[in-house]
């Protein structure tokens, strides 16, 4: 059987890599596509990973959210 063995400032560097924020960003937004209008995503790089958050930005969007939950029913988008 074979053994990986992951250093802890390679798992870092592999979290912080730009492809992996990439990736995150382009399931971001097609979350952002399926919850509908008004919404928006976007991506950043921390001190030991990368992340992709989508948010409301006009109020109907948070109206739909507050009532429909539009980015809890979208989030099978970002698989």
């Amino acid at each position: 059987m074979a053994r990986i063995v992951l250093k802890a400032g390679g798992a870092r560097e592999l979290r912080r890599h730009p492809k992996i924020e990439a990736d995150l960003l382009a399931r971001a937004k097609r979350i952002a596509a399926a919850a509908g209008d008004g919404h928006e995503a976007s991506s950043q790089v921390g001190v030991n990973r990368a992340r992709a958050s989508v948010i409301t930005v006009s109020f109907p969007a948070m109206v739909r959210e507050a009532r429909d939950r539009t980015l809890t029913r979208s989030i099978d988008a970002g698989r």
